[in-house]
């Protein structure tokens, strides 16, 4: 398992040096950091634009592989260059990062372990109430874009405060500024802060997982070994979850890394509509300025998570796969 792993890891590793070099490449090409400075007036002389962009290393006139030689040489040591408002990357990706991280890896595990719940309840209750109603909120859950369900959590939210009269949900930021009060005052401030956003991402999430968890359980409970296992003497109830659901979470366990990657888009629109300053808000910002830089950072980040979530995936898969570990 371990020459696996390992293998596995060069993959990844190589497909993180490619997405982050071709991100960086495509910003680069795409976006103008030199429109920021046009349109003042008066008109900023173009000796003066250019010694600014030379000293962010954002100069379009240089050539493309010149600055990403030089980009990349920064990366290399924990560099990552400056924004287009001459911060540090570095400093506000390690800030941003943190509110990301809170949201998708809640949202993930949240979202796959109710996910995989209900779609094994729904294959094993098959054509019941149960089933049809998980499989039919599933569709709809699915059919709603990320954004859309996000300002119907607002609306919802926005008429449960209006009806209790008292603030439950709060949709704005990650906590209320200048909040008095002891440690679980404002602990209990940033749950109520937290809930909406992780709803927006967890609920896609249980549909996903539970469609797909119910087909592959179908599938595992028709077949032969259930029936010998049954035949032996165990319960039906334990030769589905000791067989039956371990075979079922194999193909679950590949779909986690993939999923995961949409998660992150996902979780863009999210902190977006909610007030979040993470990773997906910084990106929208950056596009918007031209900061190729940033733009870069971010691309690079979210090819880390999915070279973790690919790990942890693959890892899951020789877990449960007796065939992987001795490979």
């Amino acid at each position: 398992m371990v020459k696996f792993m390992a293998r596995r890891f060069l993959n990844y590793l190589i497909l993180v040096i490619v997405a982050t070099s071709l991100g960086y490449l495509l910003a680069a090409v795409s976006l103008n950091p030199r429109s920021n400075f046009e349109g003042r007036n008066p008109a900023p002389p173009k000796s003066s634009v250019d010694a600014k962009l030379d000293a962010l290393n954002l100069n379009d006139e240089t050539p493309v592989l010149t600055r990403f030689k030089t980009w990349a040489g920064g990366v290399v040591h924990g560099d990552f260059g400056k924004s287009i408002d001459n911060q540090p990357v570095s400093s506000e990706m390690w800030r941003r990062m943190g509110v990301s991280l809170r949201l998708l890896l809640v949202g993930s595990v949240l979202g796959g372990f109710f996910g995989i719940a209900l779609g094994t309840i729904s294959a094993i209750k098959q054509y019941s109430a149960v089933d049809y109603g998980a499989t039919l909120g599933s569709f709809v859950l699915l059919a709603i874009p990320v954004f859309l369900l996000a300002v119907l959590l607002k609306v919802a939210a926005l008429n449960i405060n209006k009806w209790a009269g008292t603030p439950i949900f709060y949709y704005t930021g990650e906590f209320t500024p200048g909040l008095q009060g002891s440690w679980w005052d404002h602990t209990w401030d940033r749950f109520q802060h937290f809930i909406l956003p992780t709803l927006s991402l967890v609920l896609g999430q249980i549909a996903f997982y539970g469609l797909y968890q119910r087909n592959a359980m179908l599938d595992v409970l028709g077949s032969d070994f259930i029936r010998t296992a049954q035949a032996k003497g165990l319960r039906r109830r334990t030769a589905i979850i000791r067989h039956g659901l371990r075979l079922a979470l194999i193909p679950m366990a590949t779909f986690f890394a993939y999923e995961f990657g949409l998660l992150l888009t996902g979780a863009t629109f999210t902190e977006k509509i909610f007030g979040w300053h993470g990773m997906g808000e910084w990106f929208i910002d950056s596009v918007t300025k031209n900061d190729v830089n940033a733009v870069a950072t971010v691309t690079m980040f979210a090819a880390v998570l999915v070279l973790v979530a690919g790990m942890m995936a693959d890892l899951a898969v020789a877990i449960l796969d007796p065939r992987v570990r001795s490979s």
